[in-house]
């Protein structure tokens, strides 16, 4: 690599280090029919082209997608400007679908953080509620002078 520039061909270990992904999951995607790589004997060599699909198949997954859609939408992309108006209107409408469920997703998660939260102050609250008032700890420091002076009136025998 010179220059900053990507590779024209990857193997099955430079694309899975460069993604984060097992060599095996690119084996299934090339088996599902998500990517192609060229053979060179048993060694599998990956192209820009297949780089660059596999970086939108895990978009893709990362925002929901099932892999059925990502192929779906990838062959509606392959075929580009012979894209038929059906393919694109129906991956638009996937999109507007899983917008949709991850706006709800976030409310459900919006919503959890507020009540965790409320919970969490209700604990706090119940901590803090564990030490008595300043008054109850004066009457308290009272009542135990008021005993200390009778206990040692009795032992003592001063006052009888």
């Amino acid at each position: 690599m010179t220059n900053g520039a990507h590779p024209a061909e990857y193997t099955i270990r430079e694309l899975a280090e460069r993604f984060d992904v097992t060599s095996r999951t690119l084996r299934y995607y090339e088996q599902e029919g998500l990517l192609s790589p060229r053979r060179d004997g048993a060694k599998r060599l990956y192209s820009k082209a297949d780089r660059a699909r596999l970086e939108l198949i895990l978009r893709g997954k990362r925002v929901g997608f099932s892999l059925e859609d990502i192929k779906e939408m990838l062959d509606v992309e392959l075929i580009g400007a012979r894209a038929n108006r059906d393919g694109l209107e129906r991956s638009i409408g996937r999109f507007a679908e899983r917008i949709a469920v991850l706006k709800r997703q976030r409310a459900d998660i919006d919503k959890a953080i507020i009540e965790l939260s409320n919970g969490q102050r209700w604990l706090e609250d119940r901590l803090n509620d564990r030490e008595p008032p300043e008054d109850l700890k004066r009457r308290a420091r009272a009542f135990e002078a008021l005993a200390q002076a009778r206990l040692t009136q009795w032992e003592t025998g001063v006052g009888e």
